[in-house]
């Protein structure tokens, strides 16, 4: 695991949501800590956090984990721009990168170990599937690293796996976690329901009516 690094995307406004979705409770912790979670009890210790909305608040809620940090001016920008601002930021030893998204804390670090050890077997580009559909993290063996730092910026990710579709492994896993984002506010609630066996504390106290909130829904 020493030469596999994870990027892990919350740059984002989080606007379908309606509020700022790293920072949701998420069982006894928060969305953005839980992802950290499930990539450290995966064994992945390098984790760099794309930060750009309120990146202060989100550094300051995560600062004790030893993360490291890079930010994309840009938080309206696409998923590409923040990939690139993360593999700029990965260590000269690092051969391997994970790509996380932060709207994804369910996954589970068995599914995460299983993609490494993929690439650990030979494979060189990996990508988890859950009943025939594509998910997260992506596995990157960084010699496409400059392909990574040049991602169109229309097609992104997608494009570049497409480019390359005779070496992905698409790895079928056992959690449909992989392929379930939280966009919206029925997301979040329906995930931490589903994991938890409650809902997340009502709209009132952690949603839009909360006054940062308010501003993110509006920017």
């Amino acid at each position: 695991m020493s030469e596999v690094s994870a990027i892990l995307l919350a740059a984002g406004r989080s606007e379908r949501m309606g509020a700022f979705k790293p920072l949701l409770p998420f069982g006894e912790t928060t969305v953005v800590r839980k992802c950290i979670q499930n990539l450290r009890g995966a064994g992945v210790e390098d984790i760099v956090v794309v930060l750009g909305h309120r990146a202060e608040d989100l550094q300051q809620a995560v600062d004790d984990l030893d993360v490291r940090f890079t930010i994309n001016p840009d938080s309206t920008s696409e998923m590409s721009t923040s990939i690139a601002c993360g593999v700029r930021e990965l260590l000269p030893e690092i051969r391997a990168v994970l790509i996380a998204l932060t709207d994804q804390p369910a996954v589970p670090p068995d599914v995460i170990r299983a993609i490494v050890k993929e690439w650990t077997s030979g494979e060189r580009l990996v990508v988890p599937e859950f009943e025939g559909h594509g998910g997260h993290p992506v596995l990157i063996e960084l010699r496409f690293r400059d392909e990574l730092l040049k991602l169109d910026s229309g097609g992104g990710l997608r494009s570049f796996l497409r480019a390359h579709q005779e070496q992905v492994r698409r790895l079928p896993v056992n959690s449909a976690f992989i392929a379930r984002d939280m966009d919206t506010w029925d997301d979040y609630r329906a995930l931490h329901q589903e994991v938890f066996g409650v809902p997340p504390a009502d709209r009132e106290s952690t949603g839009p009516s909360n006054p940062d909130s308010e501003r993110d829904s509006l920017n």
